[in-house]
């Protein structure tokens, strides 16, 4: 009968605690849910604030250039601009709910439709950057190991149909974990409702939720890292190892710094967003392999929750800078953007400070010399070979 004064007293017990707390409301939601604003409410405001700023700016510039500026409407800024629309989405919607959150934990204030649409958008502009990544790496190695195939297949009518089915397969890969959240609502012992106790959260069986993050963090994150690593090795093979004929140096000369400049700007790219996205799955994977919590490890994932935060929404932001830093085409378009003359000045600067492209001037003029002293068709056929890919790149 030992048990039954055991547990006898352990009723009595947490029924001493729930009557402490029968008579606070807010109290009462203290004990089940923790503190309703994070003490970090303030310096992560600031924070998010100075990268809502930037992204948003930023990513909208990126969509402004490449809808404006007839030459940015290529295949590989198509992709583009559809990795700035799942950044604008995030920033946009994503952001001010999880400040929100950050500055009220509960209640939740907008109802099911809510939840799901909070989590179907995480997971769906998750999905979509990803899969533009990956998508933007393998056109990439086309046109550096396969050059003509891929300048016959890669159209921009191509293009928008590709982004049109990634982000037709990231909204039904999203569906999955949308449908394990739902609203809980919190009772007293007596079996009343908790005023202002909704919150949006897993309402399936834990391993159902744990299984859902596994699978989804290695095909949506660690594959297409791996495929992506080996194809930029692979391409970083060719241009190193790239050899031509004497009679193929006026091509060369042409081609490869350009094609050498945009893959590098992609390949930083994707570092950026490898390292970027890193954080994020850490903290869902560790939060889906702990089976037993203790404090120590709670604190462990409250830290990387915060990093994982900062540096999930950095990713959002950091693009439009690199292509700033890296792409003189798009620093020349947002130049025109931002300040037209200033955009017009800077294309009008003289060709001595573009080396690539005196390069070309210098050797299409030496072509038009030879065409005119040998009279020959052939010649001439290349010299306008060379001043149509003047255009071609990013």
């Amino acid at each position: 009968m030992d048990w039954v004064a055991n547990s006898s007293d352990h009723l009595a017990m947490k029924e001493d605690v729930f009557r402490r707390y029968l008579n606070s409301t807010e109290d009462y939601l203290a004990f089940l849910y923790g503190p309703k604003r994070s003490h970090l409410f303030l310096p992560m405001t600031l924070v998010y604030a100075l990268i809502f700023v930037v992204g948003v700016m930023g990513n909208l510039l990126v969509c402004l250039v490449i809808l404006t500026h007839r030459n940015m409407k290529t295949p590989t800024n198509y992709y583009l601009f559809s990795l700035a629309m799942s950044d604008l989405l995030v920033l946009l919607f994503g952001m001010p709910l999880e400040v929100y959150e950050m500055w009220s934990n509960y209640p939740f204030l907008f109802g099911p439709v809510g939840c799901y649409f909070r989590t179907a958008l995480f997971e769906t502009v998750c999905f979509a950057a990803v899969l533009n990544m990956a998508t933007l790496s393998v056109e990439r190695y086309r046109a550096i190991l396969h050059p003509f195939r891929a300048k016959l297949e890669s159209t921009r009518k191509r293009a928008r149909r590709i982004i049109t089915v990634l982000w037709i397969l990231s909204v039904l890969f999203s569906l999955p974990n949308t449908g394990t959240h739902g609203i809980v609502l919190q009772h007293f012992p007596n079996g009343t409702l908790v005023p202002g106790s909704a919150t949006c959260t897993v309402v399936v069986p834990m391993w159902i939720y744990n299984c859902i993050i596994q699978v989804t963090s290695f095909l949506f994150y660690v594959l297409p890292m791996a495929v992506i690593s080996v194809l930029y090795y692979l391409m970083g093979l060719k241009l190193r190892g790239e050899k031509s004929l004497e009679a193929d140096e006026m091509a060369v000369s042409i081609q490869r710094p350009s094609r050498k400049s945009v893959t590098k700007m992609l390949f930083v790219l994707v570092m950026v967003f490898a390292i970027c996205w890193a954080p994020f799955h850490i903290d869902r994977l560790f939060f889906s392999f702990v089976v037993e919590w203790t404090e120590p490890l709670a604190n462990v994932f409250n830290l990387i929750h915060v990093v994982s935060g900062v540096f999930f929404y950095l990713s959002s932001a950091v693009n439009p800078i690199i292509y700033n830093l890296l792409s003189r085409r798009f620093r020349t378009a947002f130049l025109n953007v931002i300040s037209p003359p200033c955009g017009r000045w800077c294309t009008k600067q003289p060709t001595s400070e573009i080396p690539a492209q005196r390069s070309i001037f210098l050797v299409g003029d030496h072509a038009l010399r030879n065409c005119a002293e040998e009279a020959s068709s052939l010649c001439m056929r290349r010299t306008s070979v060379c001043s149509s890919q003047l255009s071609t790149g990013l």
